[in-house]
């Protein structure tokens, strides 16, 4: 059974942390009730959304945001011209009232009983249900806003501590209780949803009031977290006491920190910081069968297979993350944006390499095809005077005229620097100097700033292009670099092939970017959308091309995930990326640490001798 034996002592060296409680222990900016400020149906905030204006433009709303306020009177042709979009046509979402919400399907009376005598805290509410049931790809999105889904959890729980998720761990196994770890909610591999034919109560074990800073060791730059703390509470906090952890996924502003580590996350920043698994110095991960940590927080061991690795990617199904130990950094003396312009994606391509070769890459380096060069340029705000608009002409000029740059073929990367003033002054000449070996030139600090901020609204485009029966999705892929000009060809290909074949008549959006950078290779995102006017099942007809996209990933040598996981949506594919015996062994370990399934996601594969549920999630539209 887990142990509860947990202590929060400071190492040595973190003396000056009792002073900073007020910093470690603020409430979070997402509030409990995650309703009260964050879309139902929808990504992000309430108060922010593209809008079509009386002038029929659109405009981000709100202010939290670099565009917000903006108006982009370019979008509306942009839509019309690469989707057949019509701002004439809208697809609004049906509102799902509180009282339509399905009831608890299963209620177990002996472990109700006992979280009230534990004092948990908890609810059956149906939008604090429905929140915590799903994810965010698109058919959860497209099921919030067309039906329901078949199965919700029965209940939600707000453990406090870790010693509070042990005595719940122990209650849902000895009750025969489901429990769903659920931290930020923005899963796109559908490992929230429930398995609609599960017979047991399920729980959604919800760790977002598990979100202090438990001590900081200024000494060994490394600090103690509790799993719960979102992204960007954790950042804000520490910016404060001058201090960073560096780790910016696109989900920064409601991811957390043990969805990090539950999927092996991947940030924009890995160039300096590392990815999760460079970051994470101790975890502790309780199971239905006990508390798994090592007994150390030494910078590395040689102690047989790495546990660590056994806890992140397991994506919920082996138990639940309660504290991590991360490194930490000063926070950057300097922050600098800038963006190279390329003659085509190929210059870009080799530039990239090159610069990961000689292992001066900056902190973001992320380069666009030119299909998502247009679409981000349709999504640059109206100049703001003629001042603005003639320097914009004259740098047209220069890129298209006098360099013969061809608008339809290059490319565009964006850039982040950080460091001492002298550092980003250097790496940014060396890096300039690369580019220019392949042709590229200085695209402008402010184009660079844009493009970087515009990676947190770009989800938000979705929800725009469903009210507009447009539907739209990205997923990614790793790849060795001798692979990436081919794989990003042919899949872009693929997709507007399979779109073709099984009816699109209009246009198909179909592009990419290389996002991550390393010594072997690189991350790349696909985005592809299409118009869905007089189709019958756009949800269906998406996922058989998506599925199509990645078997063709798959072919050209790419992974099946660079960072967003496996869930439920991949699982078909599970046992080719890694061996039947690879998965033998994780089953083996699932079978060990939790004999009678309480973690039933139901993610990376069913469970042997098959699923009380299926694990394919059919939505009721």
């Amino acid at each position: 059974m887990p142990d509860d034996s947990k202590s929060d002592e400071k190492p040595s060296g973190s003396d000056k942390e009792t002073a900073k409680d007020s910093v470690f222990k603020r409430p979070s900016v997402i509030p409990k009730h995650r309703q009260d400020l964050l879309k139902w149906n929808g990504w992000g905030y309430q108060d922010s959304q593209f809008a079509v204006t009386n002038q029929r433009t659109l405009t981000f709303t709100g202010q939290r945001y670099q565009l917000s306020g903006s108006e982009m009177p370019a979008l509306v042709e942009w839509m019309e011209k690469a989707l057949g979009a019509s701002i004439d046509q809208r697809s609004p979402a049906k509102f799902t009232r509180p009282e339509n919400i399905p009831p608890p399907v299963q209620v177990n009376a002996d472990f109700m009983s006992a979280i009230r005598q534990l004092g948990l805290s908890h609810s059956d509410a149906g939008p604090d249900r429905l929140f915590r049931g799903h994810g965010h790809t698109l058919e959860e999105m497209f099921t919030l806003r067309e039906g329901m889904f078949p199965r919700l959890p029965d209940l939600v729980v707000w453990p406090t501590s870790h010693r509070e998720v042990v005595e719940l761990v122990n209650l849902a196994n000895r009750c025969g209780v489901v429990l769903i770890p659920f931290g930020g909610g923005t899963s796109v591999t559908g490992a929230l949803l429930c398995p609609s034919g599960e017979r047991r109560m399920i729980v959604s074990l919800d760790t977002s009031q598990m979100n202090r800073i438990l001590w900081l060791d200024e000494r060994n730059l490394i600090g103690r977290f509790e799993a719960g703390i979102i992204g960007q509470d954790l950042e804000a906090r520490l910016a404060e006491l001058g201090y960073c952890i560096g780790h910016e996924p696109d989900s920064l502003e409601f991811s957390s920190l043990g969805g990090w580590v539950a999927t092996r996350a991947s940030g924009m920043k890995k160039n300096v910081y590392g990815n999760i698994e460079d970051l994470l110095v101790h975890v502790t991960f309780v199971t239905p069968t006990g508390v798994i940590e090592k007994s150390c927080a030494a910078p590395r061991v040689s102690v047989g297979p790495d546990v660590h690795h056994l806890i992140m990617g397991s994506e919920g199904s082996l138990g639940v993350v309660t504290e991590v130990t991360l490194k930490i950094r000063p926070l950057p003396q300097t922050r600098r944006y800038g963006s190279l312009v390329f003659a085509d994606f190929a210059s870009g391509v080799r530039c990239l390499r090159e610069l990961a070769l000689r292992r001066c890459a900056p902190a973001s380096v992320r380069l666009m095809d030119n299909e998502q060069f247009q679409f981000g340029h349709a999504l640059r705000p109206a100049a703001s005077g003629w001042t603005t608009a003639f320097v914009d002409a004259v740098k047209r000029f220069y890129v298209t005229r006098v360099r013969g740059f061809k608008p339809d073929e290059l490319a565009v990367a964006t850039l982040l620097y950080e460091g001492t003033p002298e550092e980003v002054a250097q790496q940014e000449a060396l890096v300039n100097s690369i580019a220019a070996n392949h042709g590229g030139i200085s695209g402008g600090e402010e184009n660079g700033r844009r493009g970087y901020m515009l990676t947190f609204v770009i989800a938000y485009l979705r929800d725009l292009g469903l009210d507009y029966y447009c539907v739209g999705e990205s997923f990614e892929t790793s790849v060795p670099w001798d692979r990436v000009l081919d794989l990003c060809r042919n899949v872009k290909l693929r997709i507007k092939e399979e779109c073709r074949s099984r009816g699109v008549t209009q246009p198909v959006l179909s592009t990419c970017r290389v996002t991550q950078t390393y010594d072997a290779g690189a991350c790349v995102y696909f985005y592809f959308a299409y118009n869905y006017r007089g189709l019958p099942d756009p949800v269906h007809l998406y996922e058989e091309v998506e599925n199509a996209a990645r078997d063709e990933i798959l072919a050209n040598g790419g992974s099946l995930s660079h960072h967003h996981g496996v869930g439920k949506i991949r699982q078909r594919w599970y046992s080719r990326s890694v061996s039947e015996p690879a998965v033998a062994a994780v089953r083996a370990v699932k079978s060990r640490l939790d004999p009678n399934n309480v973690f039933a996601c139901g993610n990376l594969f069913e469970p042997a001798g098959g699923p009380d549920g299926q694990t394919e999630q059919k939505a009721k539209l």
